[in-house]
């Protein structure tokens, strides 16, 4: 199973919050990861949707995680910010073509593994990834600002 690059940069967005700890810009989390602001706009306006991130326009204003970061469960996060959860093309009626669907065991066993994928993310928290002793190397790497 390989994540879109949405998924990935909103995990990304979401551990900067977590590790904050207060209001931030997008132009923060531009400069920490190296990614286009463009692209992170569009996360953090889904996000902010999806009700993970808060946001507030204006003078005191800023992005910050709208619940507690131990609350935020990666494997729901990741289902909700990918598009196409779609393995093979059996697992869509509307555009199988596939001859032998219905003939084969391929379709349970993909499904019974992407279970199990969202099993185990299902099973950590936003919390979980950046706490513990990763926590200092990570906030030094992510929210010091270059000279």
């Amino acid at each position: 199973m390989k994540l879109s690059l949405f998924s990935d940069y909103s995990l990304r967005v979401l551990m900067f919050a977590a590790l904050k700890g207060r209001a931030f810009r997008v132009d923060e989390v531009t400069v920490a990861y190296g990614i286009s602001r463009n692209h992170l706009a569009k996360v953090i306006h889904r996000l902010a949707k999806l009700g993970y991130l808060a946001t507030r326009r204006g003078r005191g204003g800023g992005i910050q995680l709208a619940r507690p970061a131990g609350e935020i469960r990666i494997g729901k996060l990741v289902r909700e910010t990918e598009a196409q959860p779609v393995i093979v093309e059996c697992f869509d009626a509307a555009t199988n073509t596939c001859p032998i669907n219905g003939s084969c065991l391929l379709k349970g066993a993909l499904a019974e593994a992407m279970n199990a994928f969202y099993a185990t993310l299902d099973q950590h928290t936003l919390e979980e990834l950046v706490n513990g002793p990763q926590r200092a190397r990570m906030g030094r790497l992510l929210l010091t600002t270059p000279a």
